[in-house]
């Protein structure tokens, strides 16, 4: 943005800046195609091609020849950003062995990006010492990704067998969920950029010095929210967000009425930090309980940016207008839009949850009813695998023995043998003696 704004005018620079967000969107989406379709070693050797070519592109950016060469370098830079932030996303949601802490923790490194942002924008005063930096640490970032080994990497595979067994209905509502958060974005961005291209703008055209010292702001406000987020399991975290949807509000008001620039200013980082907090979180929570995790871990950048680029020309014609009460009134309307959505997903994902947590609670139950039965009767760990497809499936002889990988004579050798241990001559008493217990 920086050296965009240098050779051009204000809503040029600003019209740069959001197509560099969308075509990170872009980056976001090619990241689960790798995933799906390339190897361990495909992978790792297309994150270290895709490492060498941002080094070249900070290494142009720097050079700032000319606004076309910035410009092209700067949106190839942001779509490997893109896929390199999706593949965190994705790794990070792995790592973590349970969600018990994740709004604060997606807050916490938040809030450390944005200060380590400011840091390199205020202290580094050498463009080649900023972009030695930014390549070392952009480095650094693709080394832990291809060294990391997640350890819920077949998360995936765990939840599309839940959803495999018989629940494709609870697949679908999950889908009808993921869909209606997508839209929720959609919506809190229209205002959100909207809002930041009226500050970009300001600064940009020189009305209005922003600045670095109001990201102070924006990173303590990111690691506010995933304290606050967190609260009651994240049971509130939709109605908080809300809340500072309606802060956001009036920040339009403030800044269309001539009102405070620095309070409208204040408000703006404020409630953009909790944004980014509420949208990165939703999407890792639900992107555990879908077939496609590595999709909708980071798929809430991806429409946010896809957004932002978007609305670009209709906000800035909108801003130019000058015309107060038309913006206000399409900001009220996006807020009811907002509120519309946001009460119907608060009760989905409620829903949702709960179902998720009983289907978890049962499958707790079962193996350990199972466990109990396999040491009461004494069965190996081979037969109470049988056991357990024998009282809980409706699969012939033959299925069960293709799914174990064992002969027809040899599963016969097993069930004759949990037969005897529990005194029973058919499944259908093995059935009731398990039912029993």
């Amino acid at each position: 943005m920086n050296m965009i704004s240098r050779s051009v005018s204000g809503n040029k620079a600003v019209m740069a800046q959001n197509y560099a967000l969308g075509i990170s969107a872009l980056g976001f989406l090619l990241h689960p195609v790798f995933c799906r379709f390339c190897k361990d070693r495909l992978c790792s050797a297309c994150m270290v091609i895709t490492t060498a070519a941002s080094l070249l592109c900070i290494f142009f950016l720097c050079r700032h020849i000319s606004y076309s060469v910035t410009f092209a370098f700067g949106l190839l830079l942001f779509l490997f950003l893109g896929f390199f932030g999706s593949a965190v996303f994705y790794k990070s949601m792995c790592l973590l062995e349970n969600d018990k802490y994740l709004a604060r923790l997606v807050g916490i490194s938040y809030m450390i990006g944005v200060l380590l942002q400011f840091v390199n924008n205020n202290i580094i005063r050498s463009e080649i010492i900023e972009a030695v930096i930014l390549s070392v640490f952009l480095a650094a970032l693709v080394w832990l990704l291809i060294k990391s080994k997640p350890v819920n990497e077949n998360a995936a595979a765990v939840t599309g067998e839940k959803e495999d067994g018989g629940n494709s209905e609870k697949s679908s509502k999950g889908t009808a969920l993921g869909l209606l958060l997508i839209l929720l974005v959609v919506l809190m961005t229209c205002i959100f950029s909207t809002l930041d291209n009226a500050v970009t703008l300001s600064h940009a055209a020189g009305a209005m010095d922003i600045g670095q010292w109001p990201r102070i702001f924006l990173a303590f406000s990111g690691l506010i929210a995933g304290f606050v987020f967190d609260i009651n399991s994240r049971k509130v975290m939709s109605f908080i967000m809300y809340c500072v949807m309606l802060l956001s509000t009036i920040c339009i008001a403030v800044f269309e009425f001539a009102g405070p620039f620095l309070i409208g200013l204040i408000i703006f980082y404020m409630s953009a930090g909790f944004f980014a907090v509420f949208f990165t979180t939703a999407f890792m929570e639900f992107a555990r309980y879908t077939k496609m995790p590595e999709l909708w871990a980071g798929i809430g950048r991806a429409v946010n940016n896809i957004t932002a680029a978007v609305i670009t020309g209709g906000s800035l014609a909108l801003l130019s207008t000058d015309n107060s009460i038309a913006i206000i009134t399409i900001m009220l309307i996006l807020f009811v839009a907002v509120s519309i959505v946001i009460a119907i997903y608060t009760y989905k994902h409620k829903v949702f949850m709960e179902k998720i947590l009983t289907n978890d609670i049962l499958t707790i139950d079962d193996n350990e009813r199972l466990q109990t039965f396999s040491e009461e009767f004494s069965l190996t760990s081979r037969e109470a695998e049988v056991f357990a497809l024998l009282v809980n499936t409706e699969d012939s002889i033959q299925t069960i023995s293709e799914s174990l990988y064992v002969s027809r004579r040899t599963l016969e050798r097993h069930i004759s043998a949990i037969y005897e241990k529990t005194g029973v001559k058919s499944r259908v008493g093995l059935i009731r003696i398990y039912n029993e217990k």
